[in-house]
């Protein structure tokens, strides 16, 4: 996949990357693409980015998960493109950037097409790094806490393999993310491409799908309808939350348990130590102040009035 996606750019040479364009990821004067701009997290990068007057952003999505709407306040920008696109098939494009967002991270969405999912996880991320090593670009991989199957180390420090099941339901997501992820560092080794690869826990908050069957999705949806809270069970499982929680719900409502999902993760928490020194980076929004912010986006989707 990898030289057919090559192919495709014809007899015009690669140019030459330049030192200054790589210099760092938020600078000015850029081209940017993003795959899966249309989603949930993609969205909001689309914001953050478009922040800067001097870059031109151009998302391509195929809208299995992502939606126009998401992107409204930008559609008809100078400076911004929209493309309907799938990136399991080659791409021609000239850009400074990539941010490779493109794939379901829902079960309840990966798992309805397995095959896809995988073929996005794997084919895709053949294409944009085929396109990278064409242009020269840097490339962005979102990844996944999935990497890390049900881990046996907590927190989960990035020297960690992980505990992953090959063949389960989930396995097309989890190692999709896994080969997407090696591909990363192989095209990197092999070919000099300038990579980064962030692996994301649990971000929510405005926009997020509100069917998308995760815990707080679920949570705050479930009693904005006045419908019983669905806790799978054992009902031990934890997790680190990115941005917001789940503790808006009515006191008295009726909480029901479920059963849980094949391979499901008892715990989960990523060690930031590396992001903090290296980067400078950790959450600044605590889950308190976040919730209100995603309650007052799925009521406004759902028609739930205030009481």
């Amino acid at each position: 996949m990898a030289s057919n996606g090559e192919k495709q750019s014809g007899t015009k040479p690669p140019p030459p990357p330049s030192p200054l364009r790589n210099s760092k990821f938020f600078q000015s004067n850029m081209r940017i693409l993003i795959t899966g701009g249309a989603g949930f997290i993609g969205s909001h990068l689309v914001d953050r980015l478009m922040e800067n007057e001097k870059n031109e952003v151009i998302v391509v999505d195929n809208y299995f998960t992502g939606s126009k709407d998401n992107l409204r306040k930008w559609i008809g920008h100078p400076r911004f493109e929209l493309i309907r696109h799938d990136v399991t098939e080659p791409l021609l494009i000239e850009v400074d950037q990539i941010y490779h967002l493109a794939c379901p991270a829902s079960p309840i969405f990966y798992k309805h097409n397995p095959v896809k999912t995988i073929k996005t996880n794997v084919m895709g991320t053949l294409n944009m790094l085929g396109l990278a090593k064409r242009v020269g670009a840097r490339i962005l991989l979102t990844s996944t806490s999935e990497v890390y199957g049900d881990p046996l180390v907590h927190p989960q420090p990035e020297t960690y393999w992980g505990n992953v099941n090959p063949i389960g339901v989930r396995s097309c997501y989890d190692e999709g993310k896994r080969v997407a992820e090696t591909l990363m560092f192989d095209y990197h080794r092999q070919h000099g491409i300038e990579i980064r690869v962030a692996r994301i826990f649990n971000t929510y908050g405005p926009r997020m799908n509100i069917d998308d069957g995760r815990v707080v999705s679920n949570f705050i949806a479930q009693a904005l309808r006045d419908e019983p809270l669905t806790v799978q069970a054992p009902g031990t499982q934890t997790r680190s939350f990115c941005f917001v929680s789940d503790m808006l719900i009515n006191p008295d409502v009726k909480i029901i348990s479920v059963e849980n999902t094949p391979d499901d993760p008892r715990q989960r928490k990523p060690d930031i130590t590396s992001a903090k020194e290296l980067l400078g980076w950790e959450p600044k929004v605590k889950l308190r102040e976040g919730l209100p912010l995603m309650e007052e986006d799925f009521r406004l989707r759902l028609g739930v009035p205030k009481k």
